[in-house]
């Protein structure tokens, strides 16, 4: 069973796309910051990340930057309502495989996942 990471710090938004990975098969650990996800990162080693980018503590972007340093084979997706150009570029730059744009649909997330992880 592959496991996804879910970094949020909206507990809504985690416990719903939670239980859209659960019934589609995913083991899923959950953290709601950017620094709570590098401590998770290293205890679980997911085999994906989805990631928002605006969180308290440490940010997506910097999380990303962060994994990277301790797995640069990291697979990153960031979520996040902020879908400006520039914030795409960032998350790419930083070491993100893609980009899901909130509110997202639950068909967007689960192909974005297999395109990576089956």
């Amino acid at each position: 069973m592959a496991k996804v990471l879910l970094v949020d710090d909206a507990a809504f938004m985690r416990m719903r796309c939670a239980k859209l990975l659960t019934e589609n098969g995913y083991a899923v650990d959950e953290a709601e910051n950017g620094q709570e996800a590098v401590k998770k990162y290293q205890e679980i080693s997911p085999d994906l990340v989805l990631m928002d980018i605006t969180m308290p503590v440490m940010d997506g972007l910097e999380a990303v930057a962060e994994i990277k340093k301790v797995d640069p084979n990291a697979i990153i997706v960031m979520c996040s309502a902020l879908g400006q150009q520039n914030t795409v570029m960032s998350a790419i730059k930083a070491g993100a495989k893609d980009f899901i744009v909130k509110p997202y649909q639950p068909e967007k997330i689960l192909s974005t996942i297999k395109r990576f992880i089956g």
